[in-house]
C-alpha cells in the first residue's frame, strides 16, 4: 500500500504542477514558479496536505537534478570542458569562501553563534544547480560566456558540497580528528576510483554498443542512457560525493563518442519528469505561513543575498579579466540560495549547530529565491548590457568572440546508399556537412569521407536540435520510410523556416504531400528508376538493331 500511496502523491505533483506551470507559461513566466507553487500548496506544512509522501517524493526527485547534470555532461565532452579554462572553476572557489565570509560576518552582526554563524554561511554559499542550469539549457545561454561561467561555478560548489558537509560534522563534535582525516583520505581515494571506474565503464559501453544494430533496437539506447545516467549518480553517492557532479562526469566522459547526441535525445523525458518531481519537493519544504509571519525578516536576507552574491561575483569575475556584461550576468544567474543549503541544514539541525528558526529562514529564503530567479536568470543578459553601457565598460572581450564552433553548411539525414550518392558533391569542397543516421555503418562511412556524423534519431526533436541542424543552409532528407520522413520535415519546418530542404520520396503519391510540408525540392526513387529503366532500354535498342532508329525515351515511357 505505501507504494501506491506515493504513486499516488507523485501522480497529483505531476498534474498540479501541470496545471499551475501551464498557467503561468501562457502568461510569459517559467514554468518552474508554477512547478514550486504546486508542491508548496499540496505538501508539507501549513499546505493542503494533499501529499503526505515529502520525503520518499524528494528522495526521487534528486535524480532529477543528476540526470540534468549528465545531459549537460554529454553536451561538454573533456575536450570542450578544457575550452572552459580555469577562471569558472578559480572563481566558484573564489565564491564559495568570500560569500561565506561576507555570510558570517552578517550572521554574527544580528546575534547568532559563532558556529551557527559559519554554518550559515555555508548553507547560503551555494546556487542553485537544477534552477540555473535549466533555465540557461531552455534559453540555449549554457555555451554563452555567462553560462559557461555558470557551469564552471556550479560545478565547484558542487565538489565544496562534501567538505562543507565534513565541516557541519566536525562542528556538531562528532568524531575525533583522526577520525575526520581518515574520512578524508578515504573520499578522495573512492573519488579517484570513481572517475577511474567512470572512465573504464564508458569504454566498454561504447565499445558495447558500437556493437549492436541501434536503428533496429531503438530501445538500447534508452536503456543504455539511464543505466549509465542514474547509475552514475548511484555510484558517486555510495562513494559520499555529490550524485549530480558523478553523473556529468559521467556523461561528459560519454561526450566524444558519437552515441553523445541520441543519448541526450532519449534521457530528455526521464530527465523532465523527475526535474518536475525536484521543484514540486521543493516547493513542499517551504512552510508559506511561517514565510508571511517573518514575511519582512525573510525578504531582508533575500534581498542582502541577491544583491551580496550579485556584487561579489561580479567583482571576482572582473578582476579574473572577465568584461562588466559576462561578470554582472554571471552574478545575477548565480544570486540564489541552491538546493544543497536543504542538506547542509539538516546536517547542522541534526549536529545541533544550527537552530530550528536559522534552518527555516535559510529554507525559506531559498524557496523564494528560486521563485525570483525564474524572473532574474532570464534577464542577466539584459543586465550585464546595461551595466556595461551605464559604466562606460567594454562590452565584449576576445574570448567572448568564439563562443561556439560554427554550425553545420549542410546536413543529411539518412547515409544510406541514396544519402552517400547526394553526399558526393560535398566531398573536398570545405563546407562544414553533418550527417545524422542510426545505422552505424552509415556514420562510419560518412566519418571516412571526413563529414561529422552523429548516431541518432531524427523523428525526435532533441536530436535536430542537438546536432544544430536548425542553423544549417540546406538540409537533404534521404529517409525512405514516408512517415518518418514527413516527421523530420516538419521538425525541420517549425525550427528552421527558412532553411532549404530537399527530401526523398519513395512514392510519387507522396511527393505533393513534402511539397505542401514546405519541401523546396522532392525527388522521387520511382521517376529515378523509369528514368534509368528508359535509359537501358534505349541502349539495349540501339545495340540490338544498328540501323532501326527507336523513339525518345520519353516515348518509351
Amino acid at each position: 500500500m505505501e507504494l501506491w500511496t506515493i504513486l499516488r502523491d507523485i501522480v497529483v505533483l505531476l498534474g498540479a504542477s501541470l496545471l499551475v506551470g501551464g498557467v503561468f507559461s501562457r502568461f510569459g513566466q517559467s514554468p518552474i514558479v508554477g512547478y514550486l507553487f504546486a508542491g508548496m500548496m499540496l505538501g508539507g506544512p501549513g499546505s493542503l496536505h494533499a501529499v503526505g509522501s515529502e520525503h520518499e517524493i524528494e528522495a526521487i526527485a534528486e535524480l532529477g537534478v543528476a540526470l540534468l547534470l549528465f545531459s549537460l555532461g554529454l553536451e561538454f565532452s573533456v575536450e570542450r570542458l578544457k575550452k572552459l579554462g580555469t577562471k569558472p572553476l578559480l572563481g566558484g572557489a573564489s565564491q564559495v569562501v568570500l560569500t561565506m565570509v561576507l555570510a558570517f560576518a552578517g550572521a554574527r552582526l544580528f546575534g547568532l553563534g559563532g558556529k551557527e554563524s559559519v554554518a550559515f554561511g555555508a548553507m547560503v554559499a551555494l546556487s542553485s544547480t537544477a534552477v540555473v542550469l535549466r533555465i540557461l539549457s531552455e534559453r540555449g545561454e549554457v555555451e554563452m560566456p555567462h553560462g559557461r561561467n555558470c557551469l564552471g561555478v556550479l560545478l565547484t560548489q558542487d565538489i565544496a558540497v562534501v567538505p562543507l558537509a565534513l565541516l557541519m560534522t566536525i562542528m556538531g563534535g562528532e568524531g575525533s580528528a583522526g577520525e575526520v582525516l581518515w574520512n578524508i583520505g578515504r573520499l578522495l581515494l573512492m573519488a579517484g576510483g570513481l572517475i577511474v571506474g567512470l572512465m573504464l565503464l564508458t569504454k566498454i559501453a561504447v565499445l558495447t554498443l558500437g556493437t549492436l544494430t541501434l536503428h533496429r533496437n531503438r530501445e538500447l539506447t534508452v536503456i543504455f542512457a539511464v543505466v549509465t545516467g542514474l547509475g552514475a549518480a548511484w555510484a558517486s553517492h555510495a562513494a559520499g560525493i555529490s550524485p549530480a557532479l558523478g553523473a556529468f562526469v559521467a556523461g561528459m566522459l560519454l561526450g566524444s563518442s558519437a552515441f553523445a547526441t541520441q543519448i541526450r535525445a532519449d534521457i530528455s523525458p526521464l530527465q523532465v519528469v523527475l526535474l518536475t518531481l525536484f521543484f514540486g519537493a521543493a516547493g513542499m519544504v517551504a512552510d508559506p505561513i511561517w514565510i508571511v509571519k517573518n514575511g519582512h525578516i525573510v525578504a531582508l536576507v533575500v534581498v542582502a543575498l541577491i544583491v551580496g552574491k550579485l556584487l561579489v561575483i561580479w567583482v571576482i569575475f572582473a578582476l579574473l579579466g572577465q568584461t562588466t556584461r559576462v561578470s554582472v550576468a554571471t552574478g545575477l544567474c548565480l544570486a540564489q540560495v541552491g538546493e544543497f543549503a536543504f542538506v547542509l541544514g539538516s546536517i547542522g539541525r541534526t549536529s545541533g549547530v544550527v537552530s530550528e528558526d536559522t534552518y527555516a529562514l535559510v529554507v525559506s529564503a531559498s524557496i523564494v529565491s528560486f521563485f525570483l530567479s525564474a524572473f532574474l536568470v532570464p534577464a542577466a543578459p539584459r543586465l550585464g548590457n546595461w551595466v556595461a553601457n551605464l559604466t562606460g565598460a567594454q562590452r565584449q572581450s576576445p574570448d567572448e568572440t568564439s563562443e561556439r564552433t560554427p554550425p553545420p553548411d549542410v546536413a543529411i539525414i539518412g547515409f544510406g546508399p541514396a544519402g552517400q550518392i547526394a553526399a558526393r558533391p560535398l566531398v573536398d569542397k570545405g563546407l562544414r556537412v553533418t550527417i545524422v543516421e542510426l545505422n552505424q555503418v552509415g556514420v562510419r562511412k560518412a566519418q571516412q569521407l571526413g563529414f561529422h556524423a552523429e548516431i541518432g534519431d531524427a523523428t525526435q526533436s532533441d536530436v535536430l536540435e542537438h546536432a544544430r541542424l536548425n542553423e544549417c543552409k540546406a538540409i537533404v532528407i534521404t529517409v525512405p520510410h514516408h512517415q518518418s520522413a514527413m516527421t523530420i520535415l516538419k521538425h525541420v519546418r517549425r525550427n528552421a523556416p527558412f532553411v532549404h530542404v530537399i527530401v526523398r520520396s519513395r512514392y510519387e503519391v507522396h511527393t505533393d504531400d513534402f511539397v505542401s510540408a514546405g519541401a523546396h525540392v522532392v525527388t522521387g526513387d520511382e521517376q529515378q528508376v523509369g528514368e534509368s529503366l528508359a535509359g537501358h532500354l534505349h541502349q539495349w535498342l540501339v545495340n540490338r538493331e544498328p540501323g532501326f532508329e527507336p523513339p525518345s525515351s520519353d516515348s518509351v515511357l
